[in-house]
């Protein structure tokens, strides 16, 4: 314990402005971690740090073999969002702490939807006329490649190792896997008829793709093969699953529903009625909400998901279109594609705190914690 404070000491007095103190451990377990310095607590023997992704992990000295203490730059991580905007080919960057954009990146063709890598360090945008996917370095926020996938490529979704995206081709009536190592095409996986969505569980194990024709198709991400499939009706459009894995969220966009469908037994849980024209759905990070976004109702539903019953609703903007939560759950922003902008709620109280200028017909978005 002497040699842990010594050493900790040593290196909070070379700390300046701009200087951060990083320590490596390797438990008795023999996993070796490294974390920026937040805090100790000698109270109860534990040092706190965050990872990569600003992510706080809390560690027992008593399960600690040995530790390395380090000074270096601190990383500047910033929470953002980013906006396709269908109808001047570009995307808007946002800075979710003070709500303003900070830049607009040239993309393809109508882009659609965007996914960012779990390591916030890329992003997946698809583009419906160019028939590709441009891909963002986030660090510089400029376009990287460009990947040619199938006809009217609309939503994607990554993996949660971040080694594969998942690209909805609504035209081809299938999936593109992407490498996102290579960011090359590995395989096209067949699904039903006019795929729009893709979601993918927090295991890692299966993707959901949402079939305007009426049907979800489960794929088997280890061989990308299709599993099952799951009829829900025609108008079937956007998905979410719940952080446990257990239950998917389905907008149904014909019968202004939303369907719960079990992912354990891939079976249909309940329908939920909604808003005029449901389109775009996610779950908060607790996964005790789900908030919808209805179109034609220019609202958002938002749905308590331990009773499947609608909570409260939500006025927004003018044909709003899809939604993204905050990593901490406390905002969730909604692409407004008739107003050319982006509405913030605050989720404790379910009412608008703010809009956001961007380009013209905000469609898809996506937030992620970038460093």
């Amino acid at each position: 314990m002497m040699n842990f404070l010594f050493d900790l000491l040593v290196n909070l007095l070379k700390v300046k402005r701009g200087i951060c103190i990083f320590f490596t451990v390797t438990l008795l377990n023999s996993l070796t971690i490294t974390l920026k310095l937040n805090a100790f607590n000698p109270f109860d023997n534990t040092i706190t740090g965050v990872d990569a992704n600003n992510i706080p992990i809390t560690i027992k000295l008593d399960d600690i073999v040995s530790i390395k203490f380090a000074i270096g730059p601190c990383q500047s991580c910033k929470t953002l969002a980013y906006v396709t905007n269908e109808s001047s080919d570009n995307v808007t960057v946002i800075d979710t702490t003070t709500n303003a954009p900070l830049t607009t990146i040239p993309v393809g063709d109508r882009p659609a939807q965007v996914a960012i890598t779990p390591n916030g360090t890329r992003a997946y945008i698809t583009n419906v006329d160019s028939n590709n996917v441009t891909v963002i370095n986030t660090a510089t926020n400029t376009p990287l490649t460009t990947i040619p996938v199938g006809v009217a490529p609309f939503g994607v979704a990554i993996t949660p190792d971040g080694t594969r995206a998942y690209i909805a081709n609504t035209n081809s009536s299938n999936v593109t896997v992407i490498d996102t190592t290579t960011n090359a095409p590995l395989t096209t996986i067949p699904t039903g008829i006019l795929p729009i969505q893709v979601a993918i569980t927090p295991d890692g194990t299966r993707a959901y793709v949402t079939n305007v024709g009426g049907s979800i198709t489960v794929i088997n991400t280890a061989t990308n093969t299709p599993l099952t499939t799951i009829p829900v009706g025609v108008g079937a459009t956007g998905i979410a699953i719940t952080p446990d894995g257990t239950r998917a969220y389905i907008t149904n966009q014909f019968t202004n529903i939303v369907t719960v469908i079990n992912t354990i037994a891939n079976t249909i849980l309940t329908t939920i009625p909604v808003g005029l024209t449901p389109f775009g759905v996610a779950v908060t990070p607790d996964g005790t909400r789900a908030y919808i976004v209805n179109v034609n109702g220019n609202s958002v539903t938002v749905i308590n998901t331990a009773t499947n019953t609608p909570l409260t609703i939500i006025p927004v903007g003018n044909r709003p279109v899809q939604v993204a939560i905050t990593p901490d759950g406390t905002r969730a922003y909604i692409t407004n594609f008739d107003n050319n902008n982006v509405t913030v709620i605050n989720t404790s109280t379910n009412t608008p705190l703010t809009t956001i200028p961007v380009g013209v017909g905000p469609n898809g978005i996506a937030i992620g914690t970038i460093c």
